[in-house]
C-alpha cells in the first residue's frame, strides 16, 4: 500500500499544478492578444512621410510611404507637391515612385530609408530620390522628376 500511495501525487498537488498550468495559459493568450500601444500603432499605420523640402516660398514637395492594405510588408511610395496659396500649402500634383506596393514597409520607413532627396528651389525645380530597397540589397536606381508651374514629370 505504502508503493502504491507513494508514486501516485496527492490531490491537492494535481489540482494545483493543473490550476496554475491553466492561469499561465489564459496570461499567455492575454498578453498575445494585448499589444502594447507603440505595437498597435506601428500595425495600423498606413502612411508615414519619409521625407520632405521646401523650396522658397513656391513649392513643398513631400515623400510619404503609404502601407499596403493586402500585404503588411508592401509599401508604395507618393511624391507630392504643394504649391502655397492664400496662406497655405495646397497640393498640386503627385506622382507614384516606382511600382504599386513595390517596396517593403519597413526598410521603407526606418533610418536610412532615404538614400537621396535632391530638390532645387528652380523653376523647372529638378527632384531626384533613391530610396532602401533592403538592407542587404541596397538603395534604388535614382527616380528624376520635374516640377513645373506645380505639376511633375518624370525626367
Amino acid at each position: 500500500m505504502t508503493a502504491l500511495t507513494a508514486s501516485r501525487p496527492p490531490r491537492r498537488r494535481t489540482v494545483a499544478l493543473s490550476a496554475a498550468a491553466l492561469t499561465l495559459g489564459v496570461l499567455a493568450t492575454a498578453t498575445a492578444a494585448t499589444a502594447s500601444p507603440a505595437e498597435h500603432a506601428a500595425r495600423s499605420t498606413r502612411t508615414k512621410e519619409i521625407a520632405s523640402s521646401v523650396l522658397g516660398s513656391d513649392y513643398k514637395v513631400t515623400l510619404t510611404a503609404l502601407r499596403s492594405g493586402t500585404d503588411p510588408y508592401a509599401a508604395s511610395v507618393r511624391l507630392r507637391v504643394f504649391v502655397h496659396k492664400g496662406g497655405a500649402w495646397k497640393e498640386s500634383d503627385r506622382v507614384q515612385v516606382g511600382r504599386a506596393n513595390g517596396w517593403f514597409w519597413y526598410p521603407l520607413t526606418g533610418r536610412h530609408a532615404v538614400g537621396t532627396f535632391s530638390t532645387a528651389s528652380t523653376e523647372p525645380a529638378p527632384v531626384q530620390v533613391r530610396l532602401l530597397i533592403t538592407p542587404s540589397i541596397g538603395y534604388s536606381g535614382t527616380y528624376s522628376y520635374v516640377i513645373r508651374h506645380g505639376d511633375v514629370t518624370a525626367r
